[in-house]
């Protein structure tokens, strides 16, 4: 399929197979971290080591807003591929392009992996190109049933998995916060800022890891509410943080938040929790399906209405003055860790769809 490039895993024709997956340009751009990117890249090595042949075609652009220089690189890429060819496509690019999925759909068996689901009528149009549709979370299969019934039988989750690692050993104060998300509008960073002004009182400390040039005057605002509150040397803006960098914000931190205005899974809780760190997030999209429950039932973190600095502030401020909370929810992250399913699990999930539109 063209010039793509192949992954160190890539091996001679084996029983998995061979796959073409076609992924964003920034996959591996460590200025622009994202749950999507480390997504792919896990199931791609993931896929070659279960036997997979799996050839990588990064595509450039600003997906899902591609120029016509990028259109045009992903047509030469499809009209490439040989006849047969399984070719599974990142969804922020295949979601937004059904024009150019269309004149291949007998040819080529596509497989779309939707992250995020787009809900419009080129989205629509996209999927019915597919044999097989994947979804990362369970919640984005229930929408995606709900607005294509029709596309029922095709259409299956395979949901993040998460790496093992050491438990953080917490303070006694709780009170090191720690939020891993790029700083967007989208992630809810400016109600967290708004909520920690009115807790200017309280002895808590932020770090917040994730890019900071994709919303430049966003941050730039952010900066002078901090300032103008004060607070602004109690809050870290740190950029993208990855690999040790990343486990040692993890490591250091009492509680991880995440305020974003809506997620379709929400991988950095469930990095939280491998961990068994307990979670303040926002009740939207798939993030109760990743916070997920504790054997006994208890939530291993809380959970509060999005876009609403004030309930922010007050399960903050829950968190920060009831030792025993914090104990409960500590407990209840720990029991949440040993349930946790490892990204095998995940890649297996994805390679039984494979393996089915592959026959």
């Amino acid at each position: 399929m063209g010039a793509g490039r192949a992954t160190p895993v890539d091996r001679p024709a084996s029983p998995g197979g061979t796959v073409h997956v076609v992924l964003p340009g920034d996959i591996d751009d460590p200025a622009t971290p994202s749950g999507g990117n480390s997504y792919d890249r896990r199931i791609c090595a993931g896929l070659g080591e279960r036997g997979w042949s799996v050839h990588e075609h990064p595509v450039p652009g600003a997906w899902p807003h591609p120029d016509p220089a990028d259109r045009a690189e992903l047509a030469r890429l499809l009209t490439a591929a040989p006849d047969d060819a399984v070719v599974m496509l990142d969804g922020l690019i295949a979601s937004t392009v059904p024009d150019l999925l269309a004149p291949h759909a007998r040819r080529l068996r596509l497989v779309v992996l939707v992250h995020l689901p787009l809900d419009d009528e080129a989205e629509a149009r996209a999927l019915t190109t597919a044999r097989a549709i994947v979804t990362t979370s369970e919640w984005t299969r229930h929408r995606l049933l709900a607005r294509h019934p029709l596309l029922a039988d095709r259409i299956r989750a395979a949901p993040p998995g998460a790496t093992p690692a050491l438990a953080a050993s917490g303070s006694v104060a709780g009170n090191r916060l720690l939020c891993v998300a790029a700083v967007t509008h989208h992630k809810g960073h400016d109600i967290l800022v708004d909520a920690l002004c009115t807790l200017a009182a309280e002895p808590w400390t932020l770090v917040c890891a994730g890019t900071l040039t994709r919303e430049p005057d966003l941050v730039h605002r952010l900066r002078a509410r901090l300032a103008g509150a004060g607070i602004a040397d109690r809050v870290r803006l740190d950029g993208p943080l990855t690999g040790a960098a990343l486990d040692a914000a993890y490591a250091a931190a009492d509680l991880l938040v995440l305020p974003s205005r809506g997620e379709t899974y929400g991988m950095v809780v469930t990095e939280a929790l491998a961990r068994g760190l307990p979670v303040l997030a926002t009740e939207v999209g798939g993030l109760p399906e990743a916070l997920g429950h504790a054997p006994g039932g208890d939530r291993p973190g809380l959970l509060v209405p999005p876009d609403d600095p004030a309930a922010l502030a007050g399960a903050l401020t829950r968190w920060l003055g009831d030792d025993a909370l914090r104990a409960r929810l500590w407990r209840a992250a720990l029991a949440r860790r040993d349930t946790l399913t490892d990204w095998p699990v995940t890649t297996a999930k994805l390679a039984a769809v494979l393996e089915e539109v592959a026959a």
